[in-house]
């Protein structure tokens, strides 16, 4: 339709229609736009019609925005063009539509065709599938009928033997003899009282465990009865014993007060167990405030010594940390130590130790703790022990370069006590360029006198392990050890396994600079003569 238009790009050709200068400079750009935009997308007079309709709907609204005189008129002749145009492209997009709804109708028959073939297709493979689920579900019903027949010959052929068969476990001489048989199922017999009775202790019925739930929460239930009335029955105990130790310090007096003052006075003075309000927490009718009253009267003295720079004594020190311990209230006797508010003493390191010792969970706890004490205490052995059996070897081989008054003696005892491999390797060899605190040939032997034969042993398979070169090193740098001691050590290797390291040993003392094998038929002479040049 805008082809009609095609009068601007004649009019740009004929310029004598044209009056001014600026006019036709105007139309020469609308045929160069022209030109431009067809080549650009592609299109002319035969297509495609979209776009060429576009380009020159563009240029009729440049001239319409460029003309003065005959803006009107070209504004309406564009509006009618744009619907005609429109009712155009409607009227194709119906056709197409149409022409599809058309195409369908006429192919409508031969679908049916089709689908009328595909339903008889269906049908006869429905029928294909269905006889051979028939057959396979006579098959199944045959497998079937043969199983439970096999099954019913199963069991006749276990519960009835074939008594032309001879019997298992018996000759054919002893199936014939009276005797022999009679025997056998002696045997039997005995052999099936015991397999029932191990029956009867190994399973029980459903029922007899639903008894024993039964039972179960009935003993629970008198268990709590019990520990209830247990609980009332010490505290009025324990409410009867302090008024009878009242009533005996008030007879011991003048009795010039009635009682009740004297209760008053003692409790002030705290002469009865030594604690303001214990006496009054106990008279009345709650156990859970005596709980109270005792806790405080335990545990109030320690947390308030501190502020009086006086930390309690260490007699007091001692009963208040075995009281928390068996109250399990290690937490108390931890900030306790650490606090610093205690008279620290050897008993009260022994009590933590020992509390170590039962309760293994806690053990390292304890352990530190008492290390702490026993360092404050001056008790360097024991401050020594805890730390091995902490396993801080790095940290005990320190502690003994710092204190350095621990004999040969207390080492042997310290691995006696605490057999760690890593600590005897660490004692019996150089540490930060010092020589070693014991002799590995003193420590193994010690170690089998004293029936720690298995720790001896681990230390031997170490030393094997490096070779002649490690224990002539360690030998020769060993100058606690004596050569006879050193022999006895090789025997000893000898006599449990350790063939290579003996001969390893005895080759090393035997390679050393004047010594020399004496024969045991001469008393004169030790055994072994040694000179070190």
């Amino acid at each position: 339709a805008y082809q009609s238009f095609g009068f601007v790009a004649k009019a740009s050709q004929d310029f004598s229609l044209v009056n001014s200068r600026s006019d036709k400079e105007f139309l020469e750009r609308m045929q160069r736009y022209i030109i431009t935009e067809t080549e650009r997308v592609g299109c002319n007079e035969e297509g495609p019609a979209d776009e060429y309709y576009i380009i020159y709907r563009n240029v009729f609204d440049k001239v319409i925005e460029y003309v003065t005189a005959y803006k009107s008129i070209l504004t309406s002749i564009k509006k009618e063009y744009d619907a005609f145009i429109e009712t155009i492209k409607k009227s194709q997009r119906t056709a197409f539509h149409l022409h599809g709804k058309l195409k369908v109708l006429a192919g409508e028959p031969t679908a049916l065709v089709y689908h009328r073939k595909r339903i008889t297709q269906l049908k006869a493979k429905m029928r294909l599938i269905e006889n051979n689920s028939s057959k396979i579900q006579l098959q199944i019903d045959e497998m079937k009928q043969l199983r439970a027949e096999y099954d019913t010959k199963e069991q006749y052929c276990i519960y009835c033997k074939d008594p032309s068969k001879p019997i298992p476990g018996m000759t054919l001489q002893e199936s014939v003899s009276l005797d022999a048989l009679t025997k056998y199922l002696k045997h039997l017999e005995d052999k099936y009282a015991e397999i029932e009775q191990l029956m009867s202790k190994k399973y029980l019925p459903a029922q007899r465990k639903a008894d024993l739930d039964e039972e179960m929460i009935v003993v629970l239930e008198r268990r709590d009865l019990a520990e209830n009335l247990n609980n009332e029955l010490q505290f009025r105990h324990q409410r009867l014993q302090i008024i009878s130790q009242a009533l005996t310090l008030w007879v011991k007096s003048d009795m010039s007060r009635s009682f009740q003052d004297f209760m008053e006075h003692i409790q002030k003075s705290k002469d009865l167990h030594g604690e303001q309000g214990i006496v009054e927490e106990l008279l009345e009718d709650d156990p859970g405030k005596a709980k109270e009253a005792e806790i405080l009267l335990y545990y109030a003295i320690f947390s308030i010594s501190h502020a009086f720079k006086h930390p309690v004594d260490a007699e007091l020190t001692l009963e208040g940390i075995k009281c928390g311990l068996s109250e399990k209230r290690l937490d108390l006797v931890i900030n306790w130590v650490t606090q610093e508010r205690l008279t620290f003493s050897e008993e009260a390191g022994d009590v933590i130790f020992d509390y170590g010792e039962q309760d293994t969970y806690n053990k390292p706890k304890c352990l530190a703790l008492a290390q702490i004490i026993y360092s404050e205490c001056g008790l360097h052995k024991k401050a020594l022990l805890c730390l091995c059996k902490q396993n801080q070897i790095q940290g005990a081989m320190e502690y003994i370069q710092q204190f350095k008054d621990f004999t040969s003696d207390d080492l042997m005892q310290l691995i006696k006590l605490c057999p760690h491999t890593e600590l005897i390797q660490c004692l019996t060899k150089e540490w930060n360029g010092k020589p070693p605190y014991l002799s590995f040939g003193l420590a193994v032997l010690h170690l089998f006198s004293v029936d720690m034969k298995k720790v001896g042993i681990k230390l031997l398979q170490e030393i094997n392990k490096d070779g002649k070169d490690a224990v002539e090193h360690l030998m020769i740098n060993d100058p606690f050890c004596s050569l006879e001691k050193w022999q006895e050590l090789a025997n000893i290797c000898l006599q449990n396994g350790f063939d290579k390291l003996s001969n390893d040993i005895v080759s090393v003392l035997r390679s050393q600079a004047g010594v020399t094998e004496i024969s045991e038929e001469d008393d004169k002479v030790n055994l072994m003569q040694h000179v070190f040049w």
